[in-house]
C-alpha cells in the first residue's frame, strides 16, 4: 500500500508533545520537548504497548478486556481544532493536557478527518499510521470543568469531528517540538455497500 500513497503539498508542524507514564493519573498529561516513538508506542506514555485490552468502543466485536492489537498508541490533536472546540464551548482555551493528547500539530486542515491509513512522517524517519478518528467522550469534560466550571457540559458536542485521530507507530524515531510533518494520504473512495 505505501506505493499508492500521495504526498500532500503542505506540511504540518509539531506544536506540543505530551506524555504520562501512569494511567492511574487519569487523562491529563505533561509537556515534553521530544519523545522516542517505538513500535510499542510513545516511550514513557501509558497508552503504549503492542497490544491492549478491548474497551467500550469494541463491545460489538469483542468481550470487554479481550487482548487486541493496540491501534491507539498515540493520540494526535490539532491546534486549530482545539481553538474551535474552545470557541464552541465559550471558553478561552481547551488545553491539550486536559484531553489526553500525545501530540498537538498545526497547519493540517481538518486533521480529525484524515482518512485511516494516512501516514504522518517526521524528519527522524518516525512514521505514525492514522487508525481512526478519536471520538469525544465525557472524561475531558470533567477536567475542563475544573478550570471552567461554566463549561461542565458541551465538550462532546463541541468536539465532535474535532478531537483528532489515534494511530500506531510504523517506523521508529525521535519526534521533537517544531518538527515538520509530511502527510501521505491513501487513495480516496467510498464503500458503496455500507
Amino acid at each position: 500500500m505505501p506505493e499508492l500513497l500521495t504526498k500532500l503539498s503542505f506540511a504540518g508542524t509539531v506544536d506540543v508533545l505530551l506524555a504520562s507514564p501512569e494511567r492511574d493519573r487519569g487523562l491529563e498529561k505533561e509537556r515534553v520537548s521530544e519523545a522516542r516513538f517505538l513500535f510499542s508506542g510513545m516511550e514513557g506514555d501509558c497508552h503504549g504497548g503492542i497490544s491492549r485490552k478491548s474497551d467500550s468502543r469494541m463491545l460489538k466485536q469483542y468481550k470487554r478486556n479481550t487482548e487486541v492489537r493496540n491501534s491507539r498508541q498515540v493520540s494526535i490533536l490539532s491546534s486549530e481544532e482545539l481553538a474551535e472546540i474552545a470557541e464552541r464551548m465559550g471558553i478561552p482555551a481547551v488545553k491539550p493536557e486536559w484531553v489526553g493528547a500525545n501530540m498537538v500539530v498545526g497547519g493540517i486542515p481538518d486533521l480529525t478527518l484524515l482518512p485511516p491509513s494516512t501516514r504522518l512522517q517526521f524528519p527522524s524517519g518516525a512514521m505514525i499510521v492514522v487508525d481512526a478518528e478519536n471520538h469525544p467522550c465525557r472524561y475531558p469534560a470533567d477536567i475542563i470543568a475544573r478550570h471552567h466550571p461554566e463549561a461542565r457540559k458541551g465538550f462532546v458536542s463541541a468536539a465532535m469531528h474535532k478531537r483528532g485521530v489515534v494511530g500506531w507507530i510504523e517506523a521508529e524515531g525521535v519526534v521533537r517540538k517544531g518538527d515538520a510533518i509530511t502527510i501521505w494520504i491513501p487513495p480516496q473512495r467510498l464503500y458503496q455497500h455500507a
